[in-house]
C-alpha cells in the first residue's frame, strides 16, 4: 500500500470536519478504529489523560455513547442543537510508519459553535493518528489542545 501523503490526510481531515458540522456523528464515529480514543486535554502539554482530569477522554465505548445520547432528539444539553462550522488549516505529516501503514497528523482547528443565541468559539491543535485499513483510513487516535483548555468551559457536547 502506498505511503499516506499530506494531501489525503487533509482531504480525511476535512470529510471528518464536514460529518460533524453536519451532525452525522455515527459516520464520524465509524472513521475510528475499534481500540481507538479521543481525548481533550485540561491542561496545556498534559502528558497524559491518566495523571490528572481531561475535559473529555473517550475510548470507542465512550465515543459510541456520546453519538448515542447526542442523536437523542431529548438530550436537554442539546435542546436546541447546536450548528457548527469548523475550518481545518496547517495540515502536516509529522511521521510516517509504512510498516504499519500509519502516520501522526497535526492540523490546526477553528470552531465556531452557536446554541440558544450564543456563539462560542474553539481553537487550537489536532493531533490525529491516522492507520490506512482495507481501501481507506481510520483514526486510531485523536487528541484536540484547545488554546483555552484550563479555561472555564461549559458543557462541552459537540465533539471537536
Amino acid at each position: 500500500m502506498p505511503e499516506l501523503t499530506e494531501a489525503e490526510a487533509r482531504r480525511f481531515l476535512l470529510q471528518e470536519a464536514r460529518l460533524l458540522d453536519e451532525a452525522r456523528y455515527e459516520e464520524w464515529l465509524a472513521l475510528f478504529m475499534a481500540d481507538a480514543w479521543y481525548w481533550v486535554p485540561s491542561q496545556p502539554e498534559q502528558k497524559s489523560p491518566l495523571d490528572t482530569v481531561s475535559l473529555i477522554y473517550d475510548d470507542r465505548r465512550l465515543m459510541e455513547t456520546r453519538v448515542r445520547r447526542l442523536g437523542n432528539p431529548h438530550m436537554h444539553a442539546q435542546q436546541p442543537a447546536s450548528r457548527t462550522s469548523r475550518i481545518v488549516a496547517n495540515v502536516t505529516l509529522e511521521a510516517t510508519n509504512p510498516p504499519e501503514q500509519a502516520a501522526a497528523v497535526r492540523s490546526k482547528l477553528l470552531m465556531v459553535e452557536f446554541r440558544r443565541n450564543e456563539q462560542r468559539l474553539f481553537a487550537g491543535t489536532c493531533l490525529h493518528r491516522l492507520v490506512r485499513a482495507g481501501d481507506g483510513l481510520k483514526i486510531a487516535s485523536k487528541r484536540v489542545d484547545l488554546v483555552n483548555c484550563e479555561g472555564e468551559l461549559e458543557g462541552l457536547v459537540v465533539p471537536f
